[in-house]
Parts: structure tokens; C-alpha cells; sequence
């Protein structure tokens, strides 16, 4: 059988979802809503009207106040049949090219099928992990340092901080988060600090930080932003726009003659607009650079770690306004808490992807192992130029006044935010991922948190704390410099 045949065969068995990623919502999907900094409401056939809270909002915030909601829904697009995504597939790149690309290129199919937001919620499979896996639920502190012994007599010494760890889990078990979780990890090693969870609504649950069951969201808009960066869209270029806070539709996504406002496109990142990057999504990327982009950032992937780790799903249908869409934060697109942090930690590292450690390596003396090349996710440039647009969340965008809060104010971090709610069970998700400081980065973090409608925290709170907390547990090295003595002797 021929190369050709081969991959014709192969690609002939996989389901139309995993060629073209493009689940198509059913008929009658609630719109989608517009931007995080938007006061929407929700109407829910069952429970009447719930009003979401604002982003910024501390703890003790009720859903009552209004806030943002970013997505109830996205229409889709009929994907066609399986002989037409064969099809579709190998008229890319050529006859053999593009179907060939499809198949090993890692990344670019998802290995299983992306469920639907809409009709099955990925969130419901959830299930308390093994206790042979859960490694911290097994450990003992030991001195200073989590310690986990084998049955062999094997002893692991964890990466994670317990104080950190300690306060971080305190926070989500005193706000009583119906789900919750928080990573901090030190990006230039890839050294996890802390792995803290907590469920009110399952307390038996373990392994929140590892489980791809959450909806990406707005943090899908780092991949969207890098892929348009390498497109040649720079982070001062502006695009107008009109309407689109509470629904985007089609007709949002044309220029008009009523686009009152424009934003930079680093000022869309940190504003999260919506409408913002579907235009450009529409105009500049195609299915193929954004899937190239979403495997590179390591979604469909997996991620190489000590405790098993779902790949994060991404569906990134072929084209028209389900793609913008997927661009723009909406799409169905799954992420772990553990991949949020590493997502953040590619800026923070210049461009390069570094995979998380949670034991540390046994020191062999006489014995020097070369570190791993890491590899390159965005070129230098691009990496440098993605952290000023997260800084903007934090500067002037829907993060600022939390970061800004009296007695608990951080400076020099840089993130994205991430909200959006299921209607039916209502379901809020609110996300932050970022790392701090700016240009010496010293902590990564990703901090979820999936609210019932009335709620005490949302994840960029939770997030600033993670921050705050752990640059207080991993302090700036200290600068030798030379006594003012010795100046000019040589």
C-alpha cells in the first residue's frame, strides 16, 4: 500500500470532528455574549434571570451587581461528511501535503473527539483521580520539604512549596468555591510550587489541576494574539468596531460606517474585546495558522508530567464566522489549570515552552546530564511583544482593579483573563492565567474558579493572590555588587 493510501485510510477512520476540530453546535445555540468588562444578564429557562458580577469585583461579591459574561453559545457550521473532510484535508499543501500534515504534524487532531460546551459539558465526566497517582494527597512533610515514599523505599522530594500550598488551598476552602484550583510554577524551570484545589460542590474530588474539562475561554486569546503577531498585525494596530458588548454576530464582524470605537489590538487583549479579535481572525488567520498556533502552545498535545494530565482540546472549525468565533475566546477549546500556567510561562520564558517538574531529580555525583533544548514556541520578538499586550490586562484592562486593591496590590504582573457561563445548570467559569514580575519572572500561575450564580471569589482575585503569594515565597536573588572600595582596582 502506498504512503498516499495509507494516509487516505487513516485519515478516512478518524470522525469529522477530528480532521476539521469543527463540532457543530445544534440549531437554536444561545448567542454569544460580548466582553468581560460587559455588565450582561443571563436569562436561563429554568431558573429565570441571574445577573453575572464584575471582574474586578473582591471577595463578598454577589452575583447581583451585574458583570461579565462572555459567551452562553456559538452557532455553528455543518462540517460536511467524512469523505468531504478527507477530502478538504488532502487538498491541502497538495494531493499527500496537507492530509499528511494533518496526520502527524502532533497538534494539529485532536486525539479524541472535542465535546460540545452546549450539549455535553465535559465538566460532568468529572471524576476524583487514583490515589496511586495523587502524589501530594501521599505525601509527608519531611523538614521543610514534601517527601512522598514509595513501597519500594523509593522516597520522591516534591517541587511544591507547603506553605504555599497550604494558603493557596486555605483560600479556596474559606470561600467555599464550588470548584477550584490554582498552579504556581516557576516558568524558567518548570518547577511546580504549589497545586492547590478544592471543591464545596464535590469534596471528594482530587486532581483539578490536571483535568481539561474547563472551557479556555478568553485565555484562548493568547493563541489567537500570538498567531496574529506572526500574521504581521503589531499590538498598535487598531481595528473599529461597534457593538458586540452583549451579542456577536455576523453583521459585528463587518466594517460599518456605525464602528465608533477602536481598539490597538494590545488593548483588545487587555479588554478582552471579542469583536475586536473575530474581525481580525476573520481577516488575517486562517483554520490551518491557528491550529498550527494551538498545537505549538501545546493544545491536542500532551504534556509530559509525573501525574497523569488530560489534553487540553481544541476543536478550530475550517472557516466563516465559527472560526472567528473560536478566535475570539468562544469555541470549544479545553484547558487544565496546570496547561493555563505553562500557556503563561511560554511569554515569560522568551518565547520558549518548558515542561513542569514535580519531583526533583536525584543528584548523581560525577554525573552531568545536559539539560533538555526546550522548544520554541513564539521567535523572541513575538514573545516580547505578546507580554506587553497581557500587561494591558493589568494595567488598563478587565484585571486592574483587582490588581490594584488596597493592601493587596501587586505591580509588574502581566496576565489574561478568562469568564464564561453555561446556562442550563448555570455554571460560571472565570479564569486567570499570568506571571510576575515583567522581566525578571520569578512565578507563573493559573488560577480557576467555576462559581454556582452567587458566588465570593472569581479567578482573576484568585490569580492576583497566587501571584502576590508566591513572589513572597520565591524572593528576587540578591545582587552581588562589588564594595565601593574596590572601584578601580583591577
Amino acid at each position: 500500500m502506498t504512503i498516499r493510501r495509507r494516509l487516505l485510510f487513516a485519515a478516512a477512520l478518524l470522525p469529522l470532528s477530528l480532521l476539521l476540530g469543527a463540532n457543530a453546535s445544534p440549531p437554536g445555540s444561545a448567542p454569544a455574549v460580548g466582553p468581560e468588562d460587559a455588565g450582561v444578564v443571563a436569562s436561563s429557562p429554568d431558573a429565570g434571570s441571574v445577573a453575572m458580577a464584575p471582574e474586578d469585583a473582591g471577595p463578598g461579591a454577589h452575583a447581583g451587581g451585574g458583570g461579565p459574561l462572555e459567551a452562553q453559545g456559538i452557532p455553528g457550521e455543518d462540517g460536511g461528511s467524512d469523505s468531504e473532510a478527507v477530502a478538504a484535508a488532502a487538498v491541502q499543501g497538495g494531493a499527500d501535503g496537507g492530509l499528511a500534515t494533518l496526520v502527524t504534524v502532533p497538534g494539529l487532531v485532536p486525539p479524541s473527539p472535542v465535546p460540545s460546551r452546549l450539549t455535553a459539558p465535559p465538566i460532568t465526566t468529572l471524576r476524583t483521580m487514583a490515589k496511586s497517582q495523587d502524589l501530594l494527597a501521599r505525601a509527608k512533610l519531611q523538614g521543610e520539604r514534601l517527601v512522598v515514599k514509595e513501597k519500594n523505599g523509593e522516597e520522591k522530594v516534591l517541587t511544591v512549596d507547603p506553605v504555599l500550598q497550604a494558603q493557596l488551598t486555605k483560600i479556596l476552602r474559606d470561600y467555599e468555591v464550588p470548584y477550584g484550583a490554582a498552579v504556581v510554577l516557576e516558568p524558567s524551570t518548570g518547577r511546580v510550587l504549589a497545586l492547590a484545589e478544592h471543591s464545596a460542590a464535590q469534596p471528594e474530588l482530587r486532581g483539578l489541576p490536571f483535568r481539561a474539562v474547563f472551557p479556555a475561554a478568553s485565555i484562548f486569546k493568547i493563541v489567537t494574539g500570538s498567531a496574529l503577531l506572526e500574521a504581521g498585525v503589531s499590538p498598535e494596530m487598531e481595528e473599529c468596531f461597534h457593538g458586540g458588548k452583549r451579542r456577536l454576530t455576523e453583521r459585528h464582524l463587518e466594517d460599518s460606517e456605525r464602528d465608533g470605537a477602536c481598539y490597538s489590538l494590545a488593548m483588545a487583549m487587555g479588554k478582552s474585546a471579542n469583536v475586536i479579535f473575530a474581525k481580525l481572525t476573520q481577516k488575517h488567520l486562517s483554520a490551518e495558522v491557528l491550529r498550527h498556533m494551538a498545537a505549538r502552545f501545546r493544545f491536542n498535545r500532551a504534556i509530559d508530567f509525573v501525574v497523569p494530565t488530560d489534553v487540553s482540546l481544541a476543536a478550530v472549525p475550517e472557516e466563516g464566522f465559527a472560526l472567528a468565533n473560536t478566535g475570539a475566546g468562544f469555541g470549544d477549546v479545553y484547558l487544565s489549570p496546570l496547561h493555563g500556567a505553562l500557556v503563561a510561562s511560554v511569554a515569560a520564558n522568551d518565547g520558549l515552552w518548558v515542561d513542569p517538574v514535580l519531583v526533583e531529580p536525584e543528584p548523581r555525583p560525577g554525573v552531568l546530564l545536559p539539560p533538555e533544548e526546550p522548544e520554541r514556541v513564539l521567535t523572541s520578538e513575538a514573545a516580547k511583544a505578546l507580554t506587553d499586550m497581557l500587561e494591558t490586562t493589568v494595567t488598563h484592562g478587565t484585571a486592574r482593579g483587582v490588581f490594584r486593591e488596597r493592601h493587596f496590590r501587586v505591580d509588574d504582573a502581566v496576565g489574561k483573563t478568562g469568564t464564561l457561563a453555561d446556562r442550563n445548570p448555570f455554571r460560571d467559569y472565570s479564569w486567570f492565567v499570568g506571571f510576575a514580575p515583567r522581566d525578571n519572572p520569578r512565578v507563573a500561575v493559573a488560577a480557576l474558579v467555576v462559581n454556582d450564580p452567587k458566588w465570593r471569589i472569581r479567578g482573576t482575585w484568585l490569580g492576583r493572590e497566587a501571584i502576590r503569594l508566591g513572589l513572597e515565597r520565591v524572593p528576587a536573588p540578591v545582587e552581588v555588587t562589588a564594595p565601593a572600595s574596590a572601584a578601580g582596582k583591577h
